[in-house]
């Protein structure tokens, strides 16, 4: 059997099993500064912090700040082919197109869900701060959560979408470190 087909079928369970739940947590773009805060921080995160991060790294750390940037930059790029490719091959709906109760809260940057390249960016970032950079990681931590959780809020992502993404990109960001942890 087709891998699309099986996940296409995994998927439409999932949805109806996580509809009652995305659907509460979207209710929250109701109340105006709510909708601003998360709209605010899903633009940022589509790459604007992370660019600012990356490029202020060498002055926060000069001693290995540069090697640094350049492997957050490379792993950044590897976070991209991989979720893309996921999610042309795997084919997942978002929330808003399947369910018209649940509002979309902003513009999606591209049109499946799985996974979430917010969430998988995020955390890749995360985890490589919190291996190399604890007190920047402490810093950056409500952000990374905010952009988790704008995710299912703004109606883009099912909750089980933004999950997968945590986990690879902690796992892409945990193999870039120790894989390059001697440049560092």
């Amino acid at each position: 059997m087709p891998l699309i087909s099986k996940a296409s079928r995994l998927f439409e369970l999932a949805d109806q099993r996580e509809y009652a739940l995305c659907q509460s947590i979207n209710r929250a773009v109701r109340f105006r500064p709510i909708k601003s805060y998360f709209r605010l921080v899903s633009w940022l995160g589509d790459g604007w912090i992370w660019y600012a991060l990356i490029l202020s790294i060498p002055f926060i750390a000069p001693s290995q700040g540069q090697a640094l940037a350049i492997l957050m930059t490379f792993t950044g790029l590897t976070c991209t082919v991989t979720y893309k490719g996921l999610k042309s091959r795997l084919i997942r709906e978002r929330p808003f197109i399947s369910f018209p109760a649940i509002s979309c809260a902003t513009p999606p940057l591209d049109r499946y869900s799985f996974p979430s390249g917010h969430t998988l960016h995020a955390v890749c970032f995360q985890t490589m701060l919190f291996a190399t950079l604890p007190g920047v990681a402490w810093a950056v931590l409500p952000f990374t959560l905010s952009v988790t959780i704008s995710r299912v809020v703004l109606g883009l992502h099912y909750p089980s979408d933004v999950i997968a993404g945590a986990l690879i990109g902690g796992l892409l960001g945990g193999t870039s470190v120790h894989l390059f942890s001697g440049l560092l």
